[in-house]
């Protein structure tokens, strides 16, 4: 492995590892109820996640404004389509109220915000972001840079996914294809904004189709 490639894939290791010890510690160790569990990804992966962005120079106001109209074009397309998907599977109760208010908030803002940097933008950055310029105007290039980053982001998907006992198995299936769709979709337009768009939809219609019974806000115990 060159020094270059080394340097690039060191990040999405990293996030892999973040996001296995969130899922594996404050779920299947722990068995914190989803809020508390939604608390303990911020205070891991927020720490993590603003290094990165200091340490790769990542400058988070310039990224939202690189594309951001493709970009949210895209993010609500995706967004929807995922959302259509959670009103297909059973339906639960849900809060009410400002319990409903803080739910919408927390499981459907933050932890979609969470998921959206961690799973798919820090992978797709050091990855296809992280190339200079000039390799890029070459499409074969680019697209060879492409399916790596959709690779690495699968692969921070699946170690973070795995820490979930409820995701061992074929259920491992459904999370790395909702990622895969949002991921390419970030790839195309070239904005985070769809990702981040995508991810909190996708959380807020388990928030309000109902989270016991939507396998898109884990962790779940009685799966």
């Amino acid at each position: 492995m060159t020094e270059s490639a080394a340097r690039m894939s060191r990040w999405p290791a990293l996030a892999a590892l973040v996001g296995a010890t969130v899922s594996l510690v404050f779920s299947s160790w722990l068995r914190l109820d989803r809020h508390a569990f939604v608390l303990g990804y911020a205070l891991v992966g927020g720490p993590f996640l603003m290094a990165y962005a200091r340490l790769a120079g990542v400058r988070p106001l310039q990224q939202l404004r690189r594309r951001w109209q493709s970009g949210l074009v895209v993010g609500i397309l995706l967004g929807g389509m995922l959302a259509h998907g959670v009103a297909e599977q059973p339906a639960s109760a849900r809060p009410e109220g400002l319990a409903l208010a803080g739910s919408v908030l927390w499981l459907g803002v933050v932890y979609g915000t969470l998921d959206a940097l961690l799973l798919t933008i820090v992978p797709v950055l050091a990855v296809y972001g992280a190339r200079p310029p000039e390799e890029m105007r070459h499409g074969t290039i680019r697209l060879r840079w492409a399916g790596a980053a959709l690779l690495a982001s699968l692969g921070v998907a699946a170690a973070y996914h795995l820490g979930f006992a409820e995701y061992r198995g074929a259920a491992l299936l459904q999370p790395l294809i909702g990622n895969a769709i949002v991921t390419l979709g970030y790839l195309l337009s070239g904005s985070p904004i769809t990702p981040l768009v995508a991810h909190v939809m996708m959380h807020l219609a388990a928030v309000l189709h109902g989270m016991e019974t939507t396998p898109q806000l884990p962790p779940h115990y009685g799966f």
